[in-house]
Order: structure tokens, then sequence, then C-alpha cells
């Protein structure tokens, strides 16, 4: 098995990036990095308009909000099968 990266990018105050983080809690994830992006001209270009975004850094899978705890577990599921 790969050893995975998840992060969230989310955005300062930010009532859905709040959302997310109890689907993440919810889908008991393991420990992930929050990247904000505000003020990071690269990452808002790229995520900008779809925060929250979890991706799996090793696996180069995205899940766009929104999502729920099923997707995230599908999600952690792939992690596991690689």
């Amino acid at each position: 098995m790969t050893a995975s990266v998840l992060i969230l990018y989310q955005r300062d105050d930010c009532h859905l990036c709040d959302l997310a983080l109890d689907v993440l809690a919810q889908a008991r994830a393991p420990a992930f990095d929050s990247v904000f992006i505000d003020g990071d001209d690269t990452l808002e270009a790229r995520y900008g308009i779809r925060v929250p975004v979890l991706r799996d850094a090793a696996l180069g899978v995205e899940l766009d909000w929104p999502f729920d705890a099923a997707a995230v577990g599908r999600l952690l599921g792939a992690r596991a099968q690689d």
C-alpha cells in the first residue's frame, strides 16, 4: 500500500469548508492537511470556485464539494487497494 496524503483545500471563513470538516469527521478520515488557498494565485486559479476540495495527493484523485461520508469512504477504500 502506498502512503497517501489527504489535503483539504479550503478558504478562511468558509461555511462549506466547515461542513466538509464535519463530513470528514463522520467518515473517520485519517489525518489530513488543511491548505488555505486565500492569497495564493496558483491555488486560487485551480480551486477558487471549487472549494472545499479533498485531494488524495498520492492517487491524484479529488472530491469536489458537495461530498458526503460515503464518497470519502470510497476514496479511502481506493487508497487501501493501491
